[in-house]
């Protein structure tokens, strides 16, 4: 596996690590938090999803404005989906927060790492503009 086969096609990428990690961690914990661990997992791992194929689909110039749409939905997605797990089924709270942080980290990691190897062949200016979330800068 190289870094160019992963920056390809990453999105198969993301769901197979993601799931051989939940199989690593319900194996080290002896299958007695399935629901937590794998819930734990499903919210990040849609949302990097979900980012990926905007961040695909996105050109250059307009990336920074969607990834900020993305930010401020991602913020609310969580709040609600945490509260969600937690208050609604009842699950026990301290595996299933280590599991979600876990993921939540790691996947946001794999998303600016992607994001910056798709940026690196960018022009400067398009780079600036991305990062302002302005649209109508043209390169120079």
């Amino acid at each position: 596996m190289t870094a160019r086969m992963v920056a390809a096609r990453p999105v198969p990428w993301i769901v197979g690590g993601s799931l051989a990690a939940c199989l690593a961690a319900l194996g080290a914990t002896g299958f007695d938090s399935v629901p937590e661990i794998v819930l734990g997992m499903c919210g990040p791992l849609v949302s990097a999803v979900v980012t990926c194929v905007l961040r695909e689909r996105t050109a250059p110039e307009r990336l920074g404005g969607v990834m900020m749409t993305a930010f401020a939905v991602k913020m609310l997605f969580f709040g609600a989906y945490v509260v969600a797990m937690l208050g609604m089924l009842n699950l026990e709270p301290r595996a299933f927060i280590v599991s979600f942080t876990c993921y939540y980290v790691a996947l946001h990691l794999v998303e600016a790492l992607l994001l910056k190897r798709q940026l690196a062949g960018t022009s400067p200016a398009l780079v600036s503009a991305a990062i302002a979330g302005d649209g109508a800068r043209q390169e120079r």
